[in-house]
Protein backbone atom coordinates (compact mmCIF):
# COMPACT_ATOMS: atom_id res chain seq x y z
CA UNK A 1 0.00 0.00 0.00
CA UNK A 2 2.88 2.43 0.80
CA UNK A 3 4.39 1.96 -2.50
CA UNK A 4 1.03 2.67 -4.42
CA UNK A 5 0.60 5.96 -2.34
CA UNK A 6 3.95 6.67 -2.83
CA UNK A 7 3.29 6.42 -6.73
CA UNK A 8 0.72 8.43 -6.74
CA UNK A 9 1.85 11.39 -4.97
CA UNK A 10 5.26 11.15 -7.24
CA UNK A 11 2.67 10.88 -10.05
CA UNK A 12 0.28 13.98 -8.84
CA UNK A 13 3.39 15.89 -8.35
CA UNK A 14 4.78 15.66 -11.50
CA UNK A 15 1.86 16.09 -13.72
CA UNK A 16 1.25 19.50 -11.25
CA UNK A 17 4.74 20.66 -12.07
CA UNK A 18 3.79 19.89 -15.99
CA UNK A 19 0.71 21.84 -15.97
CA UNK A 20 2.60 24.76 -13.00
CA UNK A 21 5.12 25.46 -15.08
CA UNK A 22 3.18 24.91 -18.72
CA UNK A 23 6.15 22.31 -19.66
CA UNK A 24 5.90 21.20 -23.42
CA UNK A 25 7.20 17.92 -23.11
CA UNK A 26 9.67 17.56 -25.82
CA UNK A 27 9.19 14.16 -27.72
CA UNK A 28 11.82 12.58 -26.56
CA UNK A 29 11.47 12.96 -22.84
CA UNK A 30 10.93 9.24 -22.03
CA UNK A 31 14.71 9.28 -23.16
CA UNK A 32 14.73 10.25 -19.04
CA UNK A 33 12.79 7.27 -18.23
CA UNK A 34 14.57 4.85 -20.18
CA UNK A 35 17.95 6.27 -18.95
CA UNK A 36 16.90 6.57 -14.72
CA UNK A 37 15.04 2.42 -15.70
CA UNK A 38 18.18 1.15 -17.43
CA UNK A 39 20.26 2.79 -14.59
CA UNK A 40 17.66 1.41 -11.98
CA UNK A 41 17.72 -2.43 -13.65
CA UNK A 42 20.44 -2.60 -15.47
CA UNK A 43 23.40 -0.67 -13.23
CA UNK A 44 22.59 -0.14 -9.46
CA UNK A 45 21.29 -3.95 -9.24
CA UNK A 46 24.13 -5.72 -11.30
CA UNK A 47 26.61 -3.80 -9.33
CA UNK A 48 25.54 -4.12 -5.77
CA UNK A 49 23.67 -7.12 -5.81
CA UNK A 50 20.32 -8.85 -5.57
CA UNK A 51 19.81 -8.47 -2.08
CA UNK A 52 20.39 -4.46 -2.04
CA UNK A 53 17.98 -3.76 -4.65
CA UNK A 54 14.70 -6.21 -3.04
CA UNK A 55 14.47 -3.51 -0.30
CA UNK A 56 12.64 -0.57 -0.51
CA UNK A 57 15.65 1.43 -1.93
CA UNK A 58 15.50 -0.24 -5.50
CA UNK A 59 11.34 0.07 -5.22
CA UNK A 60 11.46 3.89 -4.68
CA UNK A 61 13.77 4.64 -7.52
CA UNK A 62 11.77 1.90 -9.51
CA UNK A 63 8.37 3.94 -8.60
CA UNK A 64 9.65 7.33 -8.97
CA UNK A 65 10.58 6.15 -12.87
CA UNK A 66 7.32 5.23 -12.64
CA UNK A 67 6.00 8.15 -11.85
CA UNK A 68 7.23 10.10 -14.21
CA UNK A 69 6.13 7.87 -17.15
CA UNK A 70 2.84 8.29 -16.55
CA UNK A 71 3.22 11.62 -15.70
CA UNK A 72 4.84 12.14 -19.23
CA UNK A 73 2.27 9.64 -20.81
CA UNK A 74 -0.52 12.45 -19.38
CA UNK A 75 1.58 15.30 -20.87
CA UNK A 76 1.29 13.23 -24.56
CA UNK A 77 -2.33 12.82 -23.43
CA UNK A 78 -2.95 16.64 -23.25
CA UNK A 79 -1.61 17.64 -26.72
CA UNK A 80 -3.82 15.10 -28.19
CA UNK A 81 -7.07 16.64 -26.23
CA UNK A 82 -5.33 20.66 -27.42
CA UNK A 83 -5.13 19.32 -31.44
CA UNK A 84 -1.05 20.34 -31.08
CA UNK A 85 -0.13 16.60 -30.84
CA UNK A 86 0.88 16.35 -34.69
CA UNK A 87 2.94 19.73 -34.62
CA UNK A 88 4.54 18.83 -31.49
CA UNK A 89 5.51 15.48 -32.16
CA UNK A 90 4.67 14.11 -35.93
CA UNK A 91 5.49 17.19 -38.47
CA UNK A 92 9.33 17.51 -38.21
CA UNK A 93 10.33 13.81 -39.60
CA UNK A 94 13.58 14.18 -37.66
CA UNK A 95 11.87 14.77 -34.42
CA UNK A 96 9.35 12.07 -35.29
CA UNK A 97 12.02 9.20 -34.50
CA UNK A 98 11.78 10.55 -30.70
CA UNK A 99 8.40 8.34 -30.67
CA UNK A 100 10.86 5.70 -30.07
CA UNK A 101 11.61 6.85 -26.28
CA UNK A 102 8.07 5.86 -25.80
CA UNK A 103 8.78 2.96 -26.56
CA UNK A 104 11.65 1.86 -25.39
CA UNK A 105 10.67 3.67 -22.00
CA UNK A 106 7.23 1.86 -21.68
CA UNK A 107 9.53 -1.70 -21.81
CA UNK A 108 11.97 -0.31 -19.03
CA UNK A 109 8.94 0.23 -17.23
CA UNK A 110 7.28 -2.99 -18.08
CA UNK A 111 10.66 -4.90 -16.95
CA UNK A 112 10.19 -2.93 -13.45
CA UNK A 113 6.80 -3.78 -12.76
CA UNK A 114 7.57 -7.51 -13.39
CA UNK A 115 10.49 -7.31 -11.49
CA UNK A 116 10.28 -5.17 -8.70
CA UNK A 117 6.29 -5.76 -7.91
CA UNK A 118 5.65 -9.24 -9.39
CA UNK A 119 3.22 -8.05 -11.99
CA UNK A 120 2.91 -10.56 -14.33
CA UNK A 121 -0.06 -10.17 -15.87
CA UNK A 122 -0.65 -6.50 -15.61
CA UNK A 123 3.34 -6.11 -17.22
CA UNK A 124 2.09 -8.72 -20.02
CA UNK A 125 -0.80 -6.69 -20.93
CA UNK A 126 1.42 -3.75 -21.33
CA UNK A 127 3.70 -6.08 -23.47
CA UNK A 128 1.06 -6.45 -25.74
CA UNK A 129 -0.10 -2.88 -25.85
CA UNK A 130 3.70 -1.52 -26.10
CA UNK A 131 4.06 -4.16 -29.68
CA UNK A 132 1.10 -2.41 -30.66
CA UNK A 133 2.84 1.06 -30.14
CA UNK A 134 6.51 -0.27 -31.77
CA UNK A 135 4.57 -1.24 -34.88
CA UNK A 136 3.12 2.40 -35.68
CA UNK A 137 6.14 4.12 -34.47
CA UNK A 138 8.27 1.77 -36.99
CA UNK A 139 5.49 2.51 -39.38
CA UNK A 140 5.81 6.14 -39.52
CA UNK A 141 9.31 5.90 -38.95
CA UNK A 142 9.61 4.08 -42.42
CA UNK A 143 8.02 7.46 -43.80
CA UNK A 144 10.33 9.28 -42.26
CA UNK A 145 13.07 7.49 -43.37
CA UNK A 146 11.95 7.85 -47.14
CA UNK A 147 10.83 11.88 -46.34
CA UNK A 148 14.55 11.94 -45.50
CA UNK A 149 15.85 10.65 -48.57
CA UNK A 150 13.64 12.89 -50.68
CA UNK A 151 13.98 15.92 -48.87
CA UNK A 152 16.86 18.61 -47.15
CA UNK A 153 16.15 17.53 -43.86
CA UNK A 154 18.61 14.15 -44.67
CA UNK A 155 21.22 16.98 -44.34
CA UNK A 156 19.93 17.24 -40.41
CA UNK A 157 20.26 13.10 -39.25
CA UNK A 158 21.33 12.28 -35.92
CA UNK A 159 21.27 9.86 -33.55
CA UNK A 160 17.81 9.74 -33.11
CA UNK A 161 17.20 7.85 -35.55
CA UNK A 162 18.83 5.03 -34.16
CA UNK A 163 16.05 4.91 -31.62
CA UNK A 164 14.71 2.17 -33.71
CA UNK A 165 16.51 0.05 -33.55
CA UNK A 166 16.62 0.86 -29.51
CA UNK A 167 12.69 0.20 -29.41
CA UNK A 168 12.89 -2.79 -31.32
CA UNK A 169 15.42 -4.93 -28.95
CA UNK A 170 13.58 -3.11 -25.74
CA UNK A 171 10.91 -5.40 -27.24
CA UNK A 172 13.05 -8.04 -26.96
CA UNK A 173 14.32 -7.56 -23.41
CA UNK A 174 10.67 -7.00 -22.20
CA UNK A 175 9.17 -10.22 -24.06
CA UNK A 176 11.67 -12.35 -22.37
CA UNK A 177 11.52 -10.99 -19.05
CA UNK A 178 7.79 -10.99 -18.57
CA UNK A 179 6.73 -14.05 -21.08
CA UNK A 180 8.11 -17.36 -19.80
CA UNK A 181 8.34 -18.78 -23.36
CA UNK A 182 9.09 -16.57 -26.27
CA UNK A 183 9.33 -17.82 -29.72
CA UNK A 184 12.65 -18.01 -31.21
CA UNK A 185 11.86 -17.18 -34.09
CA UNK A 186 10.50 -13.87 -33.13
CA UNK A 187 13.61 -12.95 -31.30
CA UNK A 188 15.52 -13.46 -34.04
CA UNK A 189 13.19 -11.35 -36.30
CA UNK A 190 13.15 -8.46 -33.95
CA UNK A 191 16.85 -8.53 -33.53
CA UNK A 192 17.23 -8.57 -37.78
CA UNK A 193 14.76 -5.94 -37.51
CA UNK A 194 16.67 -4.18 -35.07
CA UNK A 195 19.97 -4.49 -36.77
CA UNK A 196 18.50 -3.59 -40.42
CA UNK A 197 17.50 -0.70 -39.04
CA UNK A 198 20.37 0.30 -37.34
CA UNK A 199 22.16 -0.29 -40.82
CA UNK A 200 20.29 2.51 -42.23
CA UNK A 201 19.99 4.84 -39.60
CA UNK A 202 23.94 4.73 -40.16
CA UNK A 203 23.89 5.39 -43.69
CA UNK A 204 21.91 8.75 -43.27
CA UNK A 205 24.08 9.56 -40.16
CA UNK A 206 27.10 9.05 -41.27
CA UNK A 207 25.94 10.41 -44.96
CA UNK A 208 25.25 13.69 -43.24
CA UNK A 209 28.88 13.58 -42.01
CA UNK A 210 30.79 12.95 -44.30
CA UNK A 211 30.68 16.33 -45.67
CA UNK A 212 33.22 18.71 -45.61
CA UNK A 213 32.50 22.12 -43.78
CA UNK A 214 30.24 20.47 -40.54
CA UNK A 215 31.83 22.14 -37.17
CA UNK A 216 32.16 18.99 -33.90
CA UNK A 217 31.44 21.80 -31.71
CA UNK A 218 27.59 22.77 -32.94
CA UNK A 219 27.00 20.08 -35.70
CA UNK A 220 28.37 17.00 -33.67
CA UNK A 221 24.71 16.30 -31.67
CA UNK A 222 24.59 14.36 -28.19
CA UNK A 223 22.35 11.82 -29.62
CA UNK A 224 24.86 10.47 -31.72
CA UNK A 225 26.44 9.03 -28.84
CA UNK A 226 23.37 6.01 -29.56
CA UNK A 227 25.83 4.98 -31.88
CA UNK A 228 27.06 2.21 -29.14
CA UNK A 229 23.89 2.27 -27.73
CA UNK A 230 21.85 0.53 -30.43
CA UNK A 231 24.64 -1.77 -30.43
CA UNK A 232 24.79 -2.00 -26.67
CA UNK A 233 20.87 -3.07 -26.26
CA UNK A 234 20.93 -5.32 -29.39
CA UNK A 235 24.11 -7.34 -27.82
CA UNK A 236 22.15 -7.59 -24.64
CA UNK A 237 18.97 -8.46 -26.68
CA UNK A 238 20.93 -11.49 -28.39
CA UNK A 239 22.15 -12.50 -24.80
CA UNK A 240 19.25 -12.96 -23.19
CA UNK A 241 17.04 -14.53 -25.73
CA UNK A 242 19.37 -16.93 -26.26
CA UNK A 243 19.72 -16.08 -30.10
CA UNK A 244 23.68 -16.06 -29.82
CA UNK A 245 25.85 -17.81 -27.58
CA UNK A 246 28.01 -16.42 -25.35
CA UNK A 247 31.19 -16.88 -27.50
CA UNK A 248 29.45 -15.24 -30.24
CA UNK A 249 27.95 -11.99 -27.48
CA UNK A 250 31.70 -12.04 -26.84
CA UNK A 251 32.66 -11.60 -30.02
CA UNK A 252 29.73 -8.93 -30.64
CA UNK A 253 30.71 -6.80 -27.53
CA UNK A 254 33.91 -6.43 -28.55
CA UNK A 255 32.93 -4.84 -31.85
CA UNK A 256 30.59 -2.46 -29.58
CA UNK A 257 33.61 -1.57 -27.14
CA UNK A 258 35.23 -0.22 -30.69
CA UNK A 259 32.48 1.55 -31.71
CA UNK A 260 31.80 2.81 -27.88
CA UNK A 261 35.74 4.15 -28.07
CA UNK A 262 35.68 5.91 -31.52
CA UNK A 263 32.59 7.84 -30.74
CA UNK A 264 33.43 8.70 -27.13
CA UNK A 265 36.93 9.84 -28.59
CA UNK A 266 34.87 12.19 -30.62
CA UNK A 267 33.02 13.16 -27.66
CA UNK A 268 35.83 14.42 -25.59
CA UNK A 269 37.35 16.54 -28.81
CA UNK A 270 33.86 18.48 -28.70
CA UNK A 271 33.50 18.52 -25.26
CA UNK A 272 37.02 20.60 -25.22
CA UNK A 273 35.89 22.76 -28.43
CA UNK A 274 32.64 23.42 -26.61
CA UNK A 275 34.25 24.71 -23.66
CA UNK A 276 36.74 26.57 -25.73
CA UNK A 277 33.47 28.04 -27.67
CA UNK A 278 30.92 29.02 -25.22
CA UNK A 279 32.88 28.47 -21.84
CA UNK A 280 31.73 26.09 -19.26
CA UNK A 281 28.17 26.61 -18.19
CA UNK A 282 26.59 27.04 -21.98
CA UNK A 283 29.05 24.71 -23.25
CA UNK A 284 28.23 21.92 -21.43
CA UNK A 285 26.05 22.88 -18.08
CA UNK A 286 23.21 23.52 -19.89
CA UNK A 287 19.97 21.55 -19.75
CA UNK A 288 19.06 19.46 -22.99
CA UNK A 289 16.80 16.29 -22.99
CA UNK A 290 18.98 14.59 -25.59
CA UNK A 291 22.30 14.49 -22.57
CA UNK A 292 19.51 11.84 -21.00
CA UNK A 293 20.54 10.05 -24.06
CA UNK A 294 23.87 9.72 -23.02
CA UNK A 295 22.98 7.83 -19.45
CA UNK A 296 20.81 5.45 -21.10
CA UNK A 297 24.12 5.08 -23.57
CA UNK A 298 26.20 4.52 -20.77
CA UNK A 299 24.22 2.50 -18.58
CA UNK A 300 23.30 0.56 -21.38
CA UNK A 301 27.03 -0.21 -22.22
CA UNK A 302 27.61 -1.17 -18.55
CA UNK A 303 24.56 -3.61 -18.62
CA UNK A 304 25.85 -5.46 -21.69
CA UNK A 305 29.29 -5.67 -20.13
CA UNK A 306 28.31 -6.92 -16.96
CA UNK A 307 26.81 -10.30 -18.69
CA UNK A 308 30.33 -10.49 -21.03
CA UNK A 309 33.57 -11.72 -19.42
CA UNK A 310 36.56 -9.98 -21.05
CA UNK A 311 40.32 -8.92 -19.80
CA UNK A 312 38.39 -5.35 -19.17
CA UNK A 313 35.32 -6.55 -17.73
CA UNK A 314 36.05 -5.14 -14.06
CA UNK A 315 37.91 -1.90 -14.58
CA UNK A 316 34.84 -1.19 -16.96
CA UNK A 317 32.35 -1.85 -14.22
CA UNK A 318 34.19 -0.42 -11.32
CA UNK A 319 35.01 2.45 -12.84
CA UNK A 320 31.78 2.73 -14.88
CA UNK A 321 29.47 2.41 -11.92
CA UNK A 322 30.87 6.31 -10.49
CA UNK A 323 30.74 7.54 -14.47
CA UNK A 324 26.77 6.72 -14.82
CA UNK A 325 26.23 8.08 -11.20
CA UNK A 326 28.02 11.27 -11.58
CA UNK A 327 26.15 11.45 -15.11
CA UNK A 328 23.13 10.87 -13.19
CA UNK A 329 23.38 13.35 -10.64
CA UNK A 330 24.52 16.25 -12.62
CA UNK A 331 21.65 15.62 -14.83
CA UNK A 332 19.32 15.59 -12.34
CA UNK A 333 20.48 18.71 -11.25
CA UNK A 334 20.54 20.34 -14.70
CA UNK A 335 16.96 19.27 -14.83
CA UNK A 336 15.81 20.77 -11.61
CA UNK A 337 17.53 23.88 -12.12
CA UNK A 338 16.02 24.24 -15.74
CA UNK A 339 12.44 24.07 -14.19
CA UNK A 340 13.07 26.43 -11.64
CA UNK A 341 14.01 28.99 -13.92
CA UNK A 342 11.70 28.40 -16.50
CA UNK A 343 9.67 31.61 -16.03
CA UNK A 344 5.97 31.11 -17.02
CA UNK A 345 2.82 33.66 -16.34
CA UNK A 346 0.25 32.50 -14.51
CA UNK A 347 -3.44 33.91 -14.17
CA UNK A 348 -4.63 35.36 -10.93
CA UNK A 349 -7.83 35.59 -9.53
CA UNK A 350 -7.57 40.08 -9.67
CA UNK A 351 -6.93 39.47 -13.69
CA UNK A 352 -2.88 40.36 -13.04
CA UNK A 353 -0.39 37.37 -13.98
CA UNK A 354 3.12 36.97 -12.05
CA UNK A 355 5.74 34.60 -13.28
CA UNK A 356 6.72 31.80 -11.56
Amino acid sequence: MFYIILLGLLFIGAVLVIIRKKVNIHTAAMAAVMALGIVTQGVLLNFFGLSFFLGSFGKILSIADLALWMAILVSIGMTIYRGEFKKLHYTNPINRFGIGTWVAGTSICGIMFFKQFGAGAEAQALAILNAGLWIIYIWISLIGFKELKDTSFGQQSHGVLLLTTVSTQSLVLLFNTVFADVPGILNAALIFFGLLFYSVSAWFILKRYAVRGWNIAKDWNNTNCIFHGALSISGLAMYKSGVVAHQAAAWFWLAVFLVFIVVETIEIVRLVRRIRIYGLKEGIFTYDVTQWSRIFTFAMFFTFTFFIESPVQAVILNTGIWIILMLLIVELFLSADSLRRKHVKVPLALGKESSG
